[in-house]
């Protein structure tokens, strides 16, 4: 585990918040030269603290109106491993993440879809179709809210 000073957790605060700021912005806000910050950010880069940076899009406004997480059991009498099932539930455009995870199920899908109808579509057509399908539990997201984390 790295080692992690105020001016650190100011960053990854100001960065989580909005990626797309540049050193020099972040500098200013904290009162740092330029070169400073940019120094800390490749070094929290290069200890795996900022793993990459994602662009969210808002699937409402595509057109992607249902959003589903489906719990997934697998079926164990084809003996189907658990990366073969994600490898082929991956290569689905509308399942949005796929984490195997511990308890009543063996992987967490988020799935996104026009309407609750082309959800059923991809539902029975797509997902259920796939080696080693088993047992499904899906849950409609009705509201989300982003919580800020534990750094603040």
């Amino acid at each position: 585990m790295i080692e992690l000073d105020d001016i650190d957790r100011e960053i990854l605060r100001t960065l989580r918040h909005d990626a797309s700021q540049s050193a020099g912005g972040i500098a200013r806000r904290l009162g740092m030269s330029q070169p400073a910050v940019w120094r800390r950010i490749r070094r929290l880069e290069n200890e795996k603290v900022i793993r990459g940076i994602r662009l969210r899009l808002n699937a409402e406004a595509l057109g992607f109106g249902v959003t589903v997480f489906l719990g997934v059991k697998l079926a164990r009498k084809g003996h189907v491993s658990f990366e073969d099932f994600e490898r082929a539930v991956s290569a689905i455009p509308e399942v949005q993440t796929v984490e195997h995870v511990l308890g009543l199920y063996d992987f967490r899908l988020r799935v996104v879809a026009r309407d609750l109808s082309d959800f059923e579509r991809v539902l029975r057509r797509r997902i259920m179709t796939l080696p080693g399908a088993g047992e499904v539990e899906a849950n409609v997201l009705l509201s989300e809210e982003r919580r800020p984390g534990p750094l603040g």
